[in-house]
């Protein structure tokens, strides 16, 4: 009966965190948006300016800058989207000329979800920044009502006055269905706020989807690489240390053997070296082990994991992650990768005093932030796998595990410092 009791219990609170869940990522969302559709007001009174201004010639001089602006934004928004679900695949870049742009398919689909965006999306941008504030505001009125002047509006929606804890506690109810609306309709918001972007953004059907096929092919091809990069590492591993270490333990294990009679002593010391380099092959043994799939991800999970490899590091270092659920050990394993040659370079090459570790959990993808304030001068590698800092940096390696799960890899070092990389990986399930 015990087991039946607990079940419902323990579904119910699951279904409560999700959908509480859920309303957080939409706000977030939402305000997301509030930034892109602001951005995108700014560029729709651009280009009715260029439009307006033709016929004094400003507007074709002003166009093509108008244009770029407008397929910038775009980008952002698809990556935006991306952030939050799945991805956007872009179509072929658009044309900057206004007199071809009137005929290209991308820049009048950019243009009409430019004009939605500005209609629908910044009005659910506002709602979803205004009603957490609306929600605290009215909730909270009971603990300050007396302070209130008795003047003044008591709602935030500008009516009704309070003179009573009757009066406070009738306020209080309407934070309470502004929270009900949060989690009620806040999901169905996002949704709504991103469906121009995510029907008119992508790819249509008269793109060439050439270029994406080509990209994919490139990141399984650096997934292969990677992986047999990796064999190749741990057989060296396994052939230079362990097995040399092994082979030392049975010719002295045989040599004490045949001295075991004669002298007893020389036998025992041969033991004891024996022993020892069982020992440093055992150790061996678990280093290459974890270098495979660190066990402390399994143990303490991706925090954890990230702490201790910022508590060995030899620059002070801080670690703020937020990621309420596990990601598929893959990508917890390369993201494990990243932070760690990410830090090796800093203690090696950077001369910094500080580094920060940041990884947040955003719309179903994981990105990862390692800054330092070293004097700067990496260079990113480029898609062969050259650059970085030299020769044996990692960066190269870093990129084509990156690209092994199609994510993003971002490096700004100016000379002078800071350095940023910024990782983004799919999370996986």
């Amino acid at each position: 009966m015990s087991n039946g009791d607990e079940h419902p219990g323990t579904g119910r609170r699951g279904y409560v965190g999700g959908v509480v869940r859920d309303a957080l990522g939409a706000i977030r969302q939402l305000v997301s948006g509030l930034r892109t559709a602001f951005l995108a007001l700014l560029v729709l009174i651009v280009l009715v300016v260029c439009v307006l201004t033709v016929p004094l010639g400003v507007g074709l001089l002003a166009a093509p800058a108008a244009l770029r602006a407008l397929h910038r934004l775009a980008g952002a928004e698809r990556a935006r989207l991306a952030r939050f679900g799945p991805e956007v695949v872009a179509p072929e870049p658009p044309t900057d000329s206004p007199r071809a742009a009137l005929r290209d398919p991308t820049t009048r689909r950019e243009l009409r979800w430019l004009a939605r965006h500005v209609v629908v999306g910044l009005p659910l941008g506002l709602l979803g920044f205004l009603l957490p504030i609306l929600a605290v505001r009215d909730l909270t009125f009971p603990l300050y009502w007396r302070l209130v002047p008795a003047d003044v509006t008591a709602t935030s929606i500008g009516i009704g006055s309070s003179t009573s804890w009757a009066d406070a506690v009738a306020v209080a109810l309407l934070g309470v269905g502004w929270i009900a609306i949060i989690l009620g309709l806040g999901p169905a918001m996002a949704r709504a706020q991103a469906h121009p972007g995510r029907r008119l953004l992508a790819a249509g059907p008269e793109t060439d989807l050439s270029l994406r096929v080509a990209e994919l092919t490139a990141t399984r091809a650096a997934a292969l690489d990677a992986h047999a990069a990796e064999l190749r590492r741990i057989e060296r591993a396994l052939h230079d240390g362990t097995q040399n270490r092994i082979v030392s333990v049975t010719v002295l294990l045989g040599a004490a053997r045949r001295m075991v009679a004669r002298d007893p002593a020389g036998a025992q010391e041969l033991l004891e070296r024996a022993q020892s380099a069982a020992e440093q092959a055992l150790a061996d043994l678990r280093a290459v082990s974890r270098s495979i799939l660190p066990p402390v991800l399994s143990d303490r999970g991706l925090a954890g994991a990230l702490t201790g490899l910022a508590a060995e590091c030899a620059v002070p270092c801080r670690v703020d992650v937020d990621v309420p659920r596990r990601c598929a050990a893959s990508v917890e394993a390369t993201a494990y990768f990243v932070v760690a040659e990410a830090l090796t370079n800093i203690a090696k090459h950077s001369g910094a005093s500080r580094a920060t570790v940041t990884a947040r959990l955003t719309g179903g993808r994981l990105l990862l932030t390692v800054e330092d304030d070293g004097h700067g001068g990496a260079t990113a590698p480029s898609e062969s796998g050259d650059g970085g800092h030299g020769t044996g940096s990692g960066l190269a390696g870093i990129r084509r595990r990156v690209a092994a799960h199609d994510g993003t890899f971002r490096l700004a070092s100016p000379p002078g410092g800071p350095t940023t990389l910024e990782v983004d990986l799919p999370c996986g399930s």
